[in-house]
């Protein structure tokens, strides 16, 4: 049996690897120079640096099993992060009890209500029957209204922008969850491969070579080929490319722009899943702008909704002494700010973070990079279970796994690496 998969992010790759593994004939075709899709780096102090930031969690199990295989398991550090929030022009610290305790505005009685509404979101097994209502409608009547325009409506709102109230209570029940078990006496660690996740990428890309697994890069698919209505294959401009099975990774909204006429019906399935867009800014200097590693922000007037300091996770030692800041921000494809040059958003991002950080000029600037992604996550509304695609698609022959199949969890490289063992289990019963 031969499999022909496309897409060379994570899932692509983890499910090149299984399925290489147990005897598959493997084709991986790339429409980049470089493999890792979301996990691509590029250099800063002799080190290489994740474009768009990456952590995982202690209890991310297929993540560590696959480092394990790689033989990198020697090389992950898990490290206890402190989060804060800015809220009300000051940085607020807000990873203990006692954080909490102390944020203002909020009297004992808001703060137990925010503190036990957490907790029981983070322990609830049944999320379907959650999927119909609003995370911010659930708040509102739970933790409180002085709780959810303080802390959860404003994270939302910065978040999902205009879909902040349709995101269902069930996305929130699968990041608590998710926070929660990494979590060990009230405090967090979170894990990271000495390196960046580039070392995962380039050992599993040897690894696949070793396998005998055909990787084919700046290559673009253009269309599924069908032979008496089954996938045989696809079309490139560098040719056609034909396997018993096609597993296609990337994103449906691409995809979906390849489903012949006669399978129109999937086609518009695949088009009701809509997508964020993401940019990340990463800023270098010579000096920390705080203790925290992330730090959501939670008032008004901002374009990014959360600074993220690299080097409060990883030590500054290992970028030659430099310091790394992200600031991210999702935002749909009809926002403005995504349409805006790399030079506009730098200015605008450095300036508004210069409203927190007023010093931050004296931190020694050293550099400023944007990078931007169209399809960063699926636009999780209301009962969106009812619009993920079954792994296998109603065309013969065809599978696909993606991001859209990682709901109700977190986008993370955990997960991406979970359904590539997912939908392996069926390729290999075909």
């Amino acid at each position: 049996m031969s499999l022909l998969i496309v897409g060379g992010g994570a899932t692509g790759l983890a499910a090149a690897y299984i399925a290489a593994k147990r005897g598959e004939q493997v084709t991986l075709i790339e429409s980049s120079n470089r493999l890792g899709g979301l996990l691509t780096t590029f250099e800063v102090g002799g080190t290489n640096l994740e474009c768009f930031y990456h952590h995982f969690f202690t209890h991310d199990r297929e993540i560590n099993w696959l480092l394990h295989e790689l033989n990198l398991s020697s090389d992950i550090r898990f490290v206890e992060t402190k989060m804060g929030m800015y809220r009300y022009r000051k940085i607020h610290p807000f990873t203990t009890a006692k954080d909490l305790l102390l944020f203002p505005r909020l009297n004992i009685f808001d703060k137990l209500r925010f503190g036990l509404t957490s907790i029981f979101l983070s322990r609830q097994k049944n999320w379907r029957k959650y999927e119909n209502i609003s995370t911010l409608d659930w708040f509102y009547k739970w933790a409180g209204k002085a709780v959810t325009d303080a802390i959860w409506k404003p994270m939302l709102k910065i978040k999902f922008g205009q879909y902040a109230e349709e995101i269902p209570l069930t996305w929130m029940i699968g990041r608590m969850a998710q926070r929660m078990k990494s979590r060990s006496g009230g405090k967090e660690k979170l894990g990271y491969l000495r390196g960046s996740l580039q070392r995962l990428v380039d050992a599993l890309e040897v690894n696949l070579e070793n396998l005998g697994v055909k990787i084919i890069k700046n290559t673009s698919v253009t269309e599924i080929l069908l032979h008496q209505n089954k996938v045989v294959g696809v079309k490139t401009p560098n040719g056609n490319f034909t396997a018993s099975k096609t597993l296609v990774t990337i994103p449906t909204v691409y995809l979906a722009k390849m489903i012949p006429e006669q399978f129109a019906d999937y086609r518009q399935q695949l088009e009701t899943i809509e997508y964020f867009g993401a940019i990340c800014v990463v800023i270098v200097t010579r000096k920390a702008l705080s203790e925290i590693y992330w730090l959501n922000v939670g008032d008004l007037g901002f374009e990014f909704g959360g600074i993220i300091e690299q080097t409060n996770f990883v030590p500054t030692e290992e970028y030659q002494g430099l310091h790394i800041t992200y600031l991210s921000r999702y935002a749909t494809w009809n926002e403005p700010i995504l349409h805006k040059s790399d030079a506009e958003i730098a200015t605008i991002f450095k300036n508004q973070l210069i409203s927190i950080f007023p010093d931050l000029e004296k931190k020694g600037i050293k550099e400023i990079k944007v990078f931007r992604t169209k399809t960063a996550a699926t636009v999780c509304d209301k009962n969106f279970s009812r619009k993920i695609p079954d792994y296998k698609t109603p065309i013969p022959n065809l599978y696909i796994a993606n991001m859209a199949h990682l709901y109700p969890d977190e986008r993370s490289i955990n997960n991406s690496i979970k359904i590539a063992m997912d939908v392996d289990t069926l390729l290999k019963i075909v």
